[in-house]
């Protein structure tokens, strides 16, 4: 809102005891003829100092300091009072001086703001609202910036209008570099800690994002399923420890029914219901997103499942698996893709992967169950498990070159011609048919059922 009078003024404020020729410099606003005023922190020699013009007179370099900095200070409070306008607040002499005395500029500190964050997530977890692997990253991340702004600034905090996108570019390379994170990694953290600049906009302890124009794209990496030959070695081998082949059930299943891991955790007795098909179905919720996942047991999984039924620990727990933990799961099947032989990392996830690709959808299933087995919201997020194998893929290729085969045949130069002598070698296959054996009539007719067939397609296809 605009004012109607506005003036700002400098002036020597004398003290009570006038013993001294050195006076604080005051600044003085006057809005609609309402002043206030405050000490700028500065002192100065009256003698050299000129009321009319509010500076210091003379040239030497105390003199041309002081008058750049009174300077600076106007050009900052106008600057304020043109952010006043276009935010459509009202200017008054207590604002201008808040601004002045820093009272209104914000003075949250980064790690400050994110420590209130992560301790509102803790909160929440007993709500069922966050997981505490979510709170986990989130300290992780917390951690990472705090170690920055002492490697960098040498400090305990920085206040947040001291962000910007030199910051984020230098977080980065630290990410890279001292953290030795892959490129994928360093941008969840940063994505994590980005979450915080956005959370301090909103609560306006600053204008607008400073890491607005760092862009930065995630690599692309194609984690692969297990194959088909993968996973029938993986349930056929034999372990010398209950251990590894305990871990190896739970992973099978996990192939089978595409549960994550916290889900197959989580997987209670009771989840597991009849359907109105007479079969046994999982039906439950994701952890990770809330949404409903209901699954048809496959034989494999139920007999994993009826294996495991009275272990002691599914017993005490009501639990259908006895689930390690997953920090365990995954060091247990390192240690299992070493004795089957099977490339790449062997973790939780990639069963999941594997009942997408090479359970379902390489045998058919439409991507659309798929998505709703898996539990996801959209067919996109099912596109980035639909990893076809070589099988597959071969498939699909001979399908094409059939079809590529009799698309050359049909649009050849003399195809009524090649009709013509395919129903010529019909009526000899007829003929010799007359005076053979009982076996040989019927190894005939084998063949003519089938060549007749193909001879009908041929002419509907030709339109003949």
């Amino acid at each position: 809102m605009l004012e109607t009078s506005y003036g700002l003024t400098y002036f020597l404020k004398s003290p009570k005891k006038k013993t001294s020729p050195l006076r604080h410099i005051y600044v003085r606003v006057t809005v609609n003829g309402i002043p206030k005023e405050t000490s700028t922190k500065r002192r100065w020699d009256i003698r050299r100092w000129d009321q009319a013009s509010g500076r210091a007179t003379g040239t030497k370099e105390d003199a041309k300091t002081l008058n750049y900095f009174l300077e600076s200070l106007e050009t900052k409070i106008s600057n304020y009072k043109t952010e006043l306008i276009r935010s459509d607040r009202t200017i008054t002499a207590e604002c201008i001086i808040a601004f002045v005395k820093g009272e209104n500029t914000a003075k949250n500190k980064v790690l400050e703001e994110f420590k209130e964050h992560n301790e509102e997530i803790h909160t929440l977890i007993s709500k069922g609202e966050y997981a505490k692997g979510t709170h986990t990253r989130y300290v992780t991340a917390l951690s990472h910036v705090q170690e920055f702004i002492r490697f960098k600034y040498k400090k305990e905090d920085l206040e947040f209008r001291e962000l910007n996108y030199e910051f984020v570019k230098d977080y980065e390379f630290f990410l890279k570099t001292v953290k030795n994170c892959a490129h994928n990694t360093t941008l969840k953290y940063i994505s994590n800690f980005k979450k915080i600049v956005l959370r301090a906009v909103a609560k306006e302890i600053i204008p607008k994002d400073p890491f607005l124009l760092f862009k930065c794209k995630k690599e692309k990496i194609k984690k692969k399923p297990l194959t088909k030959a993968e996973l029938y070695q993986l349930e056929n081998k034999k372990f010398s420890t209950e251990r590894l082949s305990t871990i190896r059930d739970i992973f099978v299943f996990q192939c089978y029914t595409g549960l994550a891991y916290i889900d197959v955790y989580q997987l209670k007795k009771n989840d597991i219901r009849m359907g109105d098909d007479g079969k046994l179905w999982i039906m439950s919720k994701r952890q990770k997103t809330k949404s409903t996942t209901d699954i048809p047991l496959l034989p494999k999984a139920v007999e994993i499942m009826e294996k495991y039924k009275d272990h002691p620990d599914c017993i005490s727990k009501g639990s259908v698996l006895p689930v390690k933990s997953n920090q365990k799961m995954n060091e247990y099947l390192k240690e299992i893709a070493e004795l089957c032989n099977i490339s790449g990392n062997l973790n939780t996830h990639r069963a999941r992967r594997t009942f997408a690709s090479t359970v379902t959808l390489n045998n058919g299933v439409s991507i659309h169950v798929v998505k709703e087995m898996l539990g996801h919201h959209s067919v996109k997020q099912t596109e980035d498990y639909a990893i076809a194998e070589q099988e597959a893929v071969s498939r699909e290729m001979m399908a094409l070159e059939k079809k590529l085969s009799v698309s050359d045949l049909l649009y050849s130069n003399e195809p009524l011609k090649i009709l013509q002598r395919l129903e010529k070698e019909l009526h000899e296959l007829k003929a010799l048919k007359q005076g053979k054996s009982l076996s040989e009539q019927s190894s005939y007719s084998g063949r003519l059922i089938e060549f007749e067939q193909a001879l009908n397609q041929l002419k509907t296809a030709i339109g003949a």
